[in-house]
C-alpha cells in the first residue's frame, strides 16, 4: 500500500460516520476501497459500502475484488443492480464476472442488457481461459482512415469517456479491418487537415485472439506498448490487450510457475480463498509420487548395507553430500526455467547450456570439495577425505546435468517446464548421489584394503 486512502477508509468505518464516509470515498482510490473489502469481508457491509458510491465508482472497485468476493456479492445483489454494474463495468471485467455466475444469474442478467452489450459479452466470454481473447477489452478507440485528424479528434472527445485507453488509437477501413495506429501525441500536434491514412503507423503489432495469453504479455514488455490490437483470421480487429491486463497476466504465471516449481499443482484464486480439501489436493499427487521416488535412496544404502555397517564414518558425510547435489540441481533447473519463460533459452539452446554448466558444475564441485575435506581431516580417518572430495564434485556434476537438461526434456515432451522443480531435481539427485557416494566409497575400500 502506498496511499493513505486504506488506513483512513479504516478510521471512518470505525467511527460510523456515514457522512464523513459517503464523502471521502470518492476520493479514495478504487483499488485501496477493494483491498479494505476483500481484507474485512462481509457480504452485507460491503453491499452498504458500495451503495454509498456512485454506479460507474461500484464498478471500478468491483472490479478489484476477488473473484471468490465478486462471486458471492454478486449472488446477493438485486438483479437490476447486477445488471446495472455489468453496463458500468470494463468489457473484459464484465466477461469475467459473467463466467463466474451460475447459469440461472447469468440468464437473469442477460435479458436485463441491450443487444450490443449482450452480443459484446458472449463473444469475450467464448474465448478459452488462458487464451488473448480472455484477457482482450472491446473498449477500444476506433477511427476511420479515410478521415482527417479534426474529425478524428471530434470523434475522440466523444467517444474518450467509455475507452478504456485513447493514448492509442486503432484505424479502420469501412469494414472494420485494421490498417493502422496513430498516437494521441500524433493527433494533436498535426495539423487539423492532415490526412489519417498519411500519418498513421501501418507496421502494428497484432495478436490473434486465440494465442497464448502468455505471448501478449511478453510481446507488450518487449515492444514498450501501452496496449496492443487483437485481430481476427481475416484482419478484422476485435479487441486490444492493454498494458495492465498483460501485469495481470504477467502475475498469475508467475504465480503458476512458482507453484509447480514447489510441485504444487494448480490453485484457482488465492491460497487465503482456497478450502484446506483443495490445498490438499493440489500438493498430495508430487508428494505421494515423489515419496515412492525416494525409495529409491533407500534401495541404495541396502545394496551397500555391509559397506556402510563396516566404515559407520561414511554416514557422516551422506547428508552433507545429497543436499549438495540437490541444491546445485536445483539451481542450474530453476536458471533454465526462469530463461525459457523470458524466452532467452530455447530447446536448440540445450547443448551450449550443457557445456556451460559443465565448467560451472566442476568448478563448483572442486570448490566444494576443499570445503568438505577440510571438515574431514579434522573428524575421520585420512583414507576417508579422498573418497567425500571425489564423490562431492561427481555428485554436484550429476546433480548440475539433472538440473539442466530436465527442463528441456520436458518441453520437447511438451510438458510445462517448470515442472523441473527443487523437489523432484532433489529426489532425483538424492538417488544418484547415494548410489554414487557409495560406489567410490567400496572401490576405494577395496583398493586400500590389504590382499
Amino acid at each position: 500500500m502506498t496511499y493513505e486512502g486504506y488506513e483512513h477508509l479504516i478510521d471512518l468505518v470505525a467511527q460510523g460516520d456515514e457522512q464523513a464516509l459517503t464523502a471521502a470515498l470518492a476520493e479514495i482510490p478504487a483499488a485501496d476501497v477493494a483491498e479494505y473489502i476483500d481484507q474485512n469481508f462481509e457480504v452485507y457491509s460491503t453491499l452498504a459500502l458500495l451503495d454509498k458510491m456512485p454506479s460507474e465508482q461500484q464498478a471500478e472497485v468491483f472490479g478489484y475484488l476477488r473473484p471468490s468476493n465478486q462471486e458471492e456479492l454478486a449472488s446477493h445483489m438485486e438483479v437490476g443492480v447486477l445488471a446495472q454494474l455489468f453496463r458500468d463495468m470494463s468489457s473484459d471485467e464484465r466477461a469475467d464476472l459473467y463466467a463466474l455466475l451460475d447459469v440461472k444469474l447469468q440468464d437473469a442478467v442477460m435479458r436485463r442488457l441491450a443487444k450490443k452489450e449482450r452480443e459484446d459479452l458472449l463473444r469475450l466470454a467464448s474465448y478459452e481461459e488462458g487464451t488473448v481473447g480472455s484477457v482482450m477489452t472491446s473498449d477500444y478507440a476506433v477511427i476511420p482512415v479515410s478521415g482527417t485528424v479534426d474529425d478524428a479528434l471530434k470523434r475522440l472527445r466523444q467517444s474518450a469517456p467509455e475507452k478504456e485507453t485513447i493514448y492509442q488509437t486503432y484505424v479502420v477501413d469501412r469494414e472494420h479491418k485494421l490498417q493502422g495506429v496513430v498516437s494521441l501525441r500524433q493527433l494533436i500536434t498535426m495539423a487539423p487537415s492532415e490526412k489519417i491514412e498519411d500519418i498513421m503507423t501501418r507496421d502494428v503489432v497484432l495478436l490473434k485472439p486465440d494465442m497464448p495469453q502468455s505471448e501478449a504479455a511478453r510481446i507488450i514488455s518487449r515492444y514498450d506498448l501501452i496496449a496492443i490490437p487483437v485481430v481476427s483470421d481475416d484482419d478484422v480487429l476485435i479487441g486490444m490487450v492493454t498494458f495492465d491486463d498483460a501485469m495481470d497476466v504477467v502475475e498469475e504465471e508467475d504465480t503458476d510457475t512458482m507453484h509447480k516449481s514447489a510441485t504444487v499443482g494448480k490453485l484457482e484464486g488465492g491460497i487465503k480463498d482456497a478450502s484446506p480439501f483443495l490445498i490438499y489436493r493440489s500438493r498430495i499427487n508430487w508428494l505421494v509420487l515423489l515419496v515412492f521416488a525416494n525409495i529409491f535412496s533407500g534401495m541404495g544404502m541396502i545394496y551397500f548395507e555391509d559397506l556402510i555397517a563396516t566404515n559407520i564414518a561414511l554416514l557422516f558425510f551422506l547428508p552433507l553430500l545429497i543436499a549438495s547435489g540437490g541444491n546445485t540441481g536445483a539451481q542450474a533447473a530453476t536458471l533454465i526455467v526462469r530463461g525459457m519463460a523470458t524466452n532467452d533459452v530455447e530447446k536448440k539452446d540445450w547443448l551450449y547450456m550443457l557445456g556451460k554448466e559443465l565448467m560451472v558444475s566442476v568448478g563448483l564441485g572442486v570448490t566444494m570439495a576443499v570445503a568438505i575435506s577440510t571438515v574431514a581431516y579434522f573428524r575421520v580417518d585420512p583414507v576417508i577425505i579422498p573418497i567425500v572430495a571425489l564423490s562431492m564434485v561427481s555428485i554436484v556434476l550429476v546433480g548440475s546435468i539433472v538440473g539442466i537438461l530436465l527442463p528441456f526434456l520436458l518441453k520437447r515432451l511438451g510438458w510445462d517446464p517448470a515442472v523441473a522443480s527443487a523437489p523432484l531435481v532433489t529426489t532425483i539427485a538424492d538417488a544418484g548421489g547415494v548410489l554414487i557416494y557409495f560406489g567410490i566409497a567400496a572401490t576405494f575400500l577395496t583398493l586400500s584394503t590389504p590382499v
